[in-house]
């Protein structure tokens, strides 16, 4: 099978917390070595076992904010005082390498990220089966108290509310079903016809030899 050069893709999918995004992410990588990950950048404190530059780019909040400023982060947030963002530098050469990359990330990142990247992203959203779908499996993490999952449910109305703005949209009712339209999303992405660097000098070829 003849590999083409190509640039790399920026798959973008988003998803309020709950409806798999993370998961489905997490399972693209896994079936493909290839994909990078983007080591991200906190200034949160390094938990036990967190390696610097392999878990995140661990900053204090004064640096980061110097990196957002001088454009070195594609998307970036501070939510409760702490800061959160992604390095340009890697991404790009990433991308001119012709690796693609996989991001979890919100629709505010996804907006960023697409401002920043106009021509190599591509976004997809996971919407759950149902709301109560969605709450039962806030309830079956077990991870959080009802008050948390209560807030975590009026984000979601949020977060769903800008569906519309991804290029792809699916409905996670059953999770290897989406993990396999996630991935058709990516093919389709790595075969788009702008992003394949050769096809115009084999094409030429064919009229040479007709």
């Amino acid at each position: 099978m003849i590999q083409q050069p190509r640039r790399g893709v920026c798959l973008v999918i988003s998803a309020p917390s709950g409806a798999g995004k993370s998961t489905i992410a997490n399972a693209l990588r896994a079936s493909e070595p290839s994909l990078k990950h983007s080591v991200s950048v906190t200034t949160r404190g390094p938990r036990p076992g967190e390696v610097e530059g392999v878990h995140y780019h661990f900053r204090d909040i004064e640096a980061f904010r110097t990196m957002a400023e001088a454009g070195e982060l594609l998307e970036w947030a501070e939510v409760f005082g702490r800061g959160y963002g992604t390095p340009r530098a890697p991404v790009e050469e990433a991308l001119e390498a012709g690796h693609d990359m996989v991001f979890d990330i919100d629709w505010q990142g996804h907006r960023q990220l697409r401002a920043a990247l106009p021509a190599d992203v591509v976004s997809l959203f996971v919407l759950p089966p149902s709301l109560e779908e969605l709450e039962r499996r806030l309830h079956k993490r077990a991870s959080d108290d009802p008050a948390e999952i209560a807030k975590r449910m009026k984000a979601a109305l949020d977060e769903i509310s800008h569906w519309a703005e991804f290029d792809h949209t699916i409905i996670n009712s059953d999770l290897d079903t989406a993990i396999s339209q996630a991935r058709s999303v990516l093919t389709a992405a790595r075969l788009a016809t702008r992003r394949q660097r050769n096809l115009s000098n084999i094409v030429a070829a064919f009229n040479k030899t007709a």
